[in-house]
């Protein structure tokens, strides 16, 4: 169950020549695809492009219709290696991946490609996730582009630049017998817009019909001699067909007037940012009108000699506007200058910051500077500049608190970390490592479980250095996600082959939950296209693990508890894998709260389950927030004087899980948490019933109410001998 469907806005992947397709850039890019001829598609989920595999997903039915052979392939590295379709064949392949842990992922596969070549159009289409709204490490994907020499477009973030983009990316591999990548960042994801649309295109040669006759070159194997021959061809043919046809179509773009003294070469993806600045300044329209010459690189990769001379011609300064580090596109461009003895200054990372996401104000100030040095009396005077009083930013670093990922109000991974938490408690300290997926939040307080992670399905590998027979048992923890995508052979099957005696957890939430709630080989939902059910415990026994634990309830804490610490002090010696497994709650309120809400529309019966803290019982000690950390579970002031800390509250985002009180009773604390049921539509006879016990219930709360001591009448003024002794005034009078 994925966290979006898109069934209704793939209907407007049908649109034909002429229509108007108005939608998000994922979509744009599916329609772009189907355009183009595309044989076959593939790819792995992932921020920000897990919505384009989701849309894939919808449209599987659409692309059947033409002909196109969609598969949700296992990792990064299975979808490159399906691009191996185009070598051979001249049919058009995309693949999709989040950049750049899945260029990480697929690197060997890419590095082949790259190496054999290509017959048919062959596009890898990256989600940049650089910057503030990255989940990830901050790196780029270019330097792969550079390494195994795949040429690189980033378009400018507008659907018609991105459909472009997708159909010169194909005629450029095809043009040069090289793989394309599209890089489209978190903005071009998710910008909407509109564009004209043509007709869908059925691949000229069907994979069905590639594979009834079949192809073969031995010169394309990736084997001496020929390998060094690719690296040949990639350099003395492939090279200049690409920059040539970069050339004669214009891929890259060249905006504003030609005589000014100084330019702006700039990413694509870019472009946006630097004209909105450019607007700040007075320096261009809301049309895109500049005054300051722009070299717009919808082709970053190759860096094309003979335009950028072009663009310096007359100029004595240029500033590149590259985000992200190292500054690839600066040196390259440095070292044209530098051949040619070029006297003209090239500005880049002195004026704006090496590292960190070019945001709309270090655009600003980035533009500011670079003109106070290369055009001062370009820069708007007091009238023409509409941000000249910006108030200064104040410093809220030290007043506004971090606010780091944590789990879903409800998460079934909380109690798992609860119990671990519990047994650390007992046991000590263990050194513990995570894995890429929501679980890596456990590293965060309050369980501060976990300090490190190598990569997806890498947890268990990654304690492999402490597999040395010492005092205690390291724990690994890895998600369900994890484990089908590489967890199973790099971790299981090297903890199997090495012997080790380290314990592993592996959290089964159903889903690659982490990646939008997608499905997997494990997960429960039965699914028409795809292959579900198959248990992780299946696949641990098949690679030779012995010692299995199941956990179907993770709310369970005490279970989780004493299964980990049996895991930890157990005399088996060899791998002990403890698969825990419950829903992932934010799926399973996707799919329950519609149908509740139409159950209790059409007057039936829904029980709902709430829970609560009572506030009598509740002492104030918090240690179940401490073993909890839901953000359902509050604190609360009282308005009696004389119970001063505030107590733990459970608020209305609670959903019902049951955590808090799991925790609570498996580690012993007060008894202060109960559980109601609200019942929607209730029958007469529960509405009775709900009645008489409203009507007891208020008797004995007005009976114990009178019988109550209070302090007004408890105390009395000192009043002079043979004087009748006053009442206390009120509390509120005393003074």
């Amino acid at each position: 169950m994925a966290e979006r469907s898109f069934k209704a806005e793939v209907e407007h992947l049908r649109k034909g020549d002429g229509d108007v397709f108005t939608g998000e850039g994922i979509l744009a890019i599916t329609k772009a695809l189907l355009e183009n001829g595309v044989g076959y598609v593939g790819g792995y989920q992932g921020a920000p492009i897990s919505h384009l595999m989701d849309v894939l997903s919808d449209a599987e039915e659409l692309m059947g219709e033409l002909g196109v052979r969609f598969e949700a392939n296992a990792s990064e590295a299975a979808a490159a290696a399906m691009l191996a379709a185009s070598v051979h064949y001249p049919i058009r392949g995309a693949v999709t991946f989040k950049g750049p842990v899945g260029v990480n992922v697929a690197s060997d596969a890419l590095a082949n490609l790259c190496s054999s070549g290509v017959t048919g159009g062959a596009l890898i289409i990256v989600g940049e996730d650089y910057g503030e709204g990255s989940s990830i490490m901050q790196e780029r994907s270019h330097g792969f582009a550079m390494k195994s020499q795949f040429w690189m477009l980033d378009p400018r973030p507008n659907l018609p630049s991105i459909t472009k983009a997708v159909k010169d990316g194909f005629e450029l591999s095809e043009a040069s017998n090289t793989p394309v990548m599209l890089m489209v960042r978190i903005r071009s994801c998710h910008v909407t817009g509109s564009f004209e649309t043509s007709d869908n295109v059925p691949p000229p040669l069907t994979m069905k019909q590639a594979i009834a006759a079949p192809q073969s070159d031995f010169q394309r194997v990736v084997l001496p001699p020929w390998s060094y021959v690719h690296e040949q061809q990639k350099v003395k043919e492939r090279w200049p067909a690409a920059e040539k046809f970069i050339v004669e179509n214009n891929l890259n773009e060249v905006m504003g007037p030609q005589g000014a003294k100084m330019g702006i070469v700039l990413q694509g993806g870019m472009y946006n940012g630097v004209i909105r600045a450019l607007q700040r300044l007075g320096l261009a329209d809301v049309f895109g009108k500049t005054d300051v010459p722009l070299y717009v690189l919808n082709v970053t990769y190759p860096l094309v000699r003979e335009e950028f001379d072009a663009f310096c011609d007359g100029k004595d300064h240029i500033l590149v506007v590259e985000e992200g580090q190292p500054e690839h596109i600066e040196q390259h461009l440095g070292s044209f200058l530098y051949k040619a003895g070029a006297k003209l200054k090239l500005y880049g990372k002195d004026v704006l910051p090496m590292a960190g996401e070019y945001t709309g104000q270090v655009m600003l100030d980035g533009m500011t500077a670079f003109l106070k040095k290369a055009a001062p009396d370009m820069l708007p005077g007091q009238v023409r500049a509409p941000n000249r009083d910006t108030p200064a930013i104040p410093d809220l670093s030290k007043v506004v608190p971090i606010r780091p990922p944590g789990f879903c109000t409800g998460c079934p991974e909380r109690p798992i970390f609860a119990g671990m938490k519990l047994v650390e408690e007992e046991l000590g300290k263990h050194q513990i490592t995570g894995d890429i997926g929501c679980h890596l939040f456990g590293s965060l307080p309050p369980f501060e479980i976990g300090g490190a992670t190598m990569g997806y399905g890498l947890g268990p590998a990654a304690n492999g250095a402490f597999d040395g027979g010492g005092e205690r048992r390291a724990i690994s923890m890895l998600g369900d996600g994890g484990f089908w995508h590489n967890g199973l052979s790099s971790s299981i099957g090297n903890m199997v082959y090495n012997k080790s005696d380290n314990v592993v957890v592996i959290v089964d939430n159903y889903y690659s939950a982490a990646t939008g709630g997608q499905d997997l080989l494990s997960s429960r939902a039965q699914s028409d296209t795809k292959n579900t059910g198959n248990p992780i415990q299946d696949a641990l026994k098949g690679v030779g693990v012995k010692w299995i634990r199941t956990i179907d309830h993770t709310y369970d804490v005490a279970k989780v508890r004493d299964t980990v610490r049996e895991a930890l002090t157990t005399d088996f010696k060899g791998p002990k894998v403890i698969v825990a497994s419950s829903e992932c709650m934010l799926n399973k309120q996707r799919r329950e709260k519609p149908l509740r809400a139409k159950a209790i529309k059409e007057g039936r019966r829904v029980d709902v389950p709430r829970f609560g803290v009572d506030a009598d019982i509740c002492t104030g000690d918090h240690a179940c927030i401490r073993l909890s950390g839901c953000p359902s579970l509050s604190l609360k002031r009282l308005d009696d004087p004389l119970r001063d800390d505030p107590i733990a509250h459970i608020d209305q985002t609670c959903v019902g899980c049951g955590n808090c009180g799991e925790v609570a009773d498996a580690a012993v604390l007060c008894p202060s948490f109960y559980r109601a049921d609200v019942v929607h539509n209730p029958g007469g006879l529960e509405r009775w019933w709900a009645g008489k016990r409203a009507g007891i219930i208020g008797w004995l709360q007005k009976r114990r109410d009178d019988n109550r001591l209070r302090l007004s009448d408890a105390i009395t003024v000192a009043a002079p001998e043979g004087a009748r002794a006053a009442p206390l005034p009120p509390m509120g009078a005393l003074k």
